[in-house]
Parts: C-alpha cells; sequence; structure tokens
C-alpha cells in the first residue's frame, strides 16, 4: 500500500510539473506574440540604408542580357 501511494504521488507530482511548465510556455509564446504584433516590419528604414536593387556608384544602363550575364558571372 505505501508504494502504491508513493507511485501516485510521483505521477501526480510530473503531472503537476508537466502541466505547469506547459502553462507558463502558453503564455510566453502569447507574450511574444502580442510584442512583436505591434512591430511596424514594412516602415521606411532609417540612417545609411539602400534600396536592394538599386546601383551604387554604377549609373550605367545595363540590358537585361549584361545583366544576367552579370548575375551568372558573380554568382549572387
Amino acid at each position: 500500500m505505501v508504494q502504491w501511494s508513493k507511485m501516485v504521488f510521483r505521477t501526480i507530482k510530473v503531472f503537476l510539473l508537466f502541466t505547469g511548465c506547459t502553462i507558463v510556455f502558453y503564455y510566453a509564446l502569447l507574450w511574444f506574440n502580442e510584442e512583436y504584433q505591434e512591430l511596424h516590419r514594412y516602415d521606411e528604414p532609417e540612417g545609411t540604408a539602400v534600396k536592394v536593387n538599386s546601383s551604387v556608384g554604377n549609373e550605367e544602363d545595363l540590358s537585361w542580357k549584361d545583366r544576367i550575364v552579370l548575375f551568372y558571372l558573380n554568382g549572387e
């Protein structure tokens, strides 16, 4: 009878620990979601940001053939 009660007590401890960790994890996910929900991902960048498809220092107009050749040569 003593072993059975120890087993039940251990089972209850494990269940409570698992339930507590699950609840903490759930509320942590809710908190992260709430924090990043207010983040405006598509705002204009600040500082010295450069547009990705703009050419810096290279003002000549290239045809699409020249651009694809440069693309394959640079491997980008």
